[in-house]
């Protein structure tokens, strides 16, 4: 028997956007009429790549386009890209939670899917209620979630909480109960998406220790979608790179991380300046971001400071206002949280600078999220709000240091007694 357990041909995924269905009579119609006859939809015909950061011409976008791919048992395989790529439009066809407009799906055994936080989860239902719910859906038999339900229940940490109702967890707690009830109700293909983002370093570390168990050691399949390139080089076998929807590269997980940071270096974004009034702006509550920018002396010389510079607009004055930045690594692996102080803000336009010392960064490429806070809730949270490569311009006369390890290269001061 093959060991092939998962094999997608020719998957397509076509919306048409801001509109359910074909979003006229006439145009289903059509599709119905060219159905009958047997011929091709007419709408298959017409569309354009999915790239978000473009206007289009056409209604009707591909999602994904002639995906193919197969899977063996036992194999973790990886898929990552940019944010709009089609990664969880992927796997939720891999699911069968949709359909795909062409192409088909085989697979060999028991699927579980964890696609978002407490997805198939009932707010009205308590823990205990919810692992049987989601075993049921998964073809479970009850004595079969008996035999599982302690392990669940102490693998997830909510064993206090278990007999309450869903809906008062916060999402931590959901996706800690839903990981664990997908993990351990034995499913011969796992799908996960980047829900695990949302657990604490704790459970991430658990749970990509607990994936790691069920591909080598018990021979299941995972298919894992994830931003932090270095859970995916530590946990995948063999990954894919989507770009606009179709398969940009695809081989071992080293080549196909390599092939998307490059990719993510070429489109480097040290500034952005948006018009108050389109609406497509960064926008929260009151809240608008105007522009922001990588601001150095010398082409992003690390021998200089360097500026991450903001400007926002806030419509009404907000009390306990403050920003949090986080610095990342271009494989999304944070560095550091810096956090301004509190203030009460006047409505208006706004501008606000942080300075990152001379010789603190090292070369590399770094990513920026920030955060609009009031009251220690974000109003506005932007991730890849900049991107950029540091770099030595200006050489410093201790080359036969070599490269400096790190990600951050600080001066700090040290003492000789």
């Amino acid at each position: 028997m093959s060991d092939v357990i998962l094999k997608a041909t020719n998957i397509s995924k076509q919306y048409r956007l801001g509109l359910v269905s074909s979003g006229t009579l006439s145009h289903d119609l059509t599709r119905w009429w060219y159905k009958v006859r047997g011929k091709e939809d007419p709408f298959l015909k017409i569309g354009e790549a999915n790239d978000r950061s473009t206007t289009g011409k056409s209604d009707y976008v591909w999602a994904l386009q002639d995906i193919n791919f197969e899977v063996n048992q036992g194999e973790v395989l990886g898929i990552i890209g940019k944010n709009g790529a089609g990664k969880s439009t992927l796997l939720k066809i891999l699911s069968r939670v949709t359909s795909p407009t062409t192409g088909e799906i085989k697979t060999r055994g028991r699927i579980a899917s964890l696609l978002e936080v407490g997805t198939g989860f009932h707010p009205e239902m308590t823990g205990r209620e919810n692992i049987y719910l989601n075993g049921a859906i998964l073809g479970m038999t009850k004595k079969e979630i008996q035999q599982k339900e302690n392990e669940i229940i102490e693998f997830s940490g909510c064993q206090r909480y278990v007999d309450t109702p869903v809906k008062r967890y916060s999402s931590g707690m959901r996706v800690r109960l839903a990981f664990a009830v997908a993990a351990h109700l034995e499913p011969d293909i796992l799908v996960i998406d980047e829900v695990l983002a949302v657990g604490d370093a704790e459970f991430q570390k658990k749970a990509v220790g607990k994936m790691q168990d069920i591909s080598k050691g018990e021979g299941r399949t995972v298919l894992f979608v994830s931003h932090n390139m270095a859970a995916v080089k530590s946990l995948c076998t063999r990954a894919i790179v989507l770009e606009h929807g179709k398969i940009a590269f695809e081989g071992t997980v080293d080549k196909a991380v390599s092939f998307y940071l490059d990719k993510h270096s070429q489109n480097q974004d040290t500034g952005k300046k948006w018009d108050e009034n389109n609406e497509d702006i960064p926008s929260g509550e009151n809240i608008k971001l105007l522009s922001a920018f990588v601001i150095s002396e010398n082409e992003y010389d690390i021998s200089c400071p360097t500026y991450i510079e903001f400007e926002y607009v806030l419509a009404d004055a907000i009390e306990n206002f403050n920003l949090s930045l986080v610095l990342s690594t271009s494989d999304n692996v944070p560095i550091f949280n810096s956090i301004s102080p509190v203030i009460n803000i006047e409505k208006g336009v706004h501008k606000t600078r942080l300075i990152l010392p001379e010789n603190f960064l090292n070369n590399s490429l770094y990513s920026v999220r920030i955060l609009f806070v009031r009251n220690s809730k974000a109003i506005l949270d932007i991730e890849d709000v900049l991107l950029w490569e540091a770099k030595e311009v200006m050489k410093r006369n201790i080359d036969w240091y070599g490269n400096i390890i790190g990600q951050i290269r600080p001066q700090l001061k040290w003492q000789f007694d």
